[in-house]
């Protein structure tokens, strides 16, 4: 059993992490954090988990000596942005492996964190440390393996990234054709007081928001562009839509090779991998054969009258697209099997 902790456990991700956790064969959780809950236990603030296995663990204060005193060998960050990198420091210099869900560390470039997140990077001395924990991608799986620190990507980036890599290593694809549009439920946003995800503001409605520059949109163009071997710079528009998990994507590219080439870069790239299902050619996706799993499911077409080639992928935001993708480095973290506590449909 690998001894875990989840620090910022109250949210929406953080309840599903929780979630992952209690029913994962080799984690025990022995501490859970959260400002607001503090003093009381698991099963008392989400009753969902009561007679679960653990769930009388009581919420903490955020602290990096109580997470070592709890025995934790891995802590999930579950918090915003700006604080996460701070945590980190402290629970690295413990000894603590740290999976952050934060977008502190996914990033290469302090400047380009700077230029979206709108903060100077507070630990910039570990971003060549970390790992972006994407286990997908070529070579990935053992960098995470043998990684201290892995930055578990954001949710569209996961939806846009993985149906694009494959294409661009194989140059199928002009790169700075690539236009994107995104949907997503409203749990993305997080617990917050903004009226606009309030339930009367999205309940019936349909709407674009943060354009042009979305935060991902940095990690997003950072990835295509090592695939790509040149920089991308790519239209992203994220759409709010009145569910509550779930991601659709979109995806249109300059066609430059064939579509029969598009199906074996796919299915070269993702075959063998655990949480990828490949739909084939002429299948769209559905967010409701997604939701509450770790899966991505991508289809593809070619519009032979525009010469474009559509991706389509589909997601849930708090599973792949969060606190699944992080369990899954996780189980390359403690030498687990990939599929370990994610075999969930």
């Amino acid at each position: 059993m690998i001894k875990t902790a989840v620090v910022g456990a109250s949210g929406y991700t953080g309840m599903e992490l929780l979630r992952l956790l209690l029913m994962h064969p080799n984690a025990e959780l022995t501490c859970v954090t959260s400002r607001q809950y503090a003093g009381r236990t698991l099963n008392s603030v989400f009753p969902r988990f009561s007679q679960m296995n653990g769930t009388e663990l009581t919420f903490s204060e955020p602290d990096a000596e109580t997470i070592k005193a709890s025995g934790a060998e891995i802590a999930f960050l579950a918090l915003p942005h700006g604080v996460a990198a701070t945590y980190a420091t402290a629970l690295l210099n413990l000894g603590v492996k740290v999976i952050d869900l934060s977008a502190d560390f996914r990033l290469n470039d302090p400047d380009v964190y700077e230029e979206f997140y709108g903060v100077e990077h507070s630990a910039q001395e570990l971003l060549t440390e970390a790992v972006y924990g994407m286990p997908e991608l070529p070579n990935r799986s053992e960098a995470i393996a043998n990684a201290r620190l892995v930055a578990s990507p954001g949710c569209y980036p996961t939806s846009i990234i993985l149906p694009l890599i494959p294409l661009l290593q194989s140059n199928l694809i002009a790169p700075q054709s690539i236009v994107t549009c995104s949907m997503s439920g409203v749990s993305g946003a997080g617990k917050s007081s903004n009226v606009l995800f309030s339930f009367c503001e999205t309940n019936e409605s349909v709407r674009a928001y943060s354009v042009p520059k979305h935060r991902h949109l940095s990690e997003i163009e950072q990835e295509l562009s090592i695939a790509a071997n040149e920089t991308v710079a790519m239209s992203f528009t994220p759409h709010l839509v009145p569910t509550h998990n779930g991601i659709c994507t979109t995806t249109s590219a300059k066609l430059t090779g064939s579509p029969a080439e598009i199906s074996k870069a796919l299915e070269t790239a993702y075959a063998d991998k655990d949480f990828v299902r490949l739909l084939g050619e002429g299948s769209t996706a559905d967010t409701k054969n997604v939701t509450r799993t770790n899966f991505i499911d991508i289809g593809w077409a070619v519009d032979e009258r525009t010469g474009r080639v559509l991706l389509f992928s589909a997601e849930d935001n708090l599973g792949k697209g969060a606190a699944g993708q992080a369990v899954q480095s996780f189980n390359l973290v403690a030498g687990l099997a990939p599929q370990a506590g994610l075999q969930n449909i």
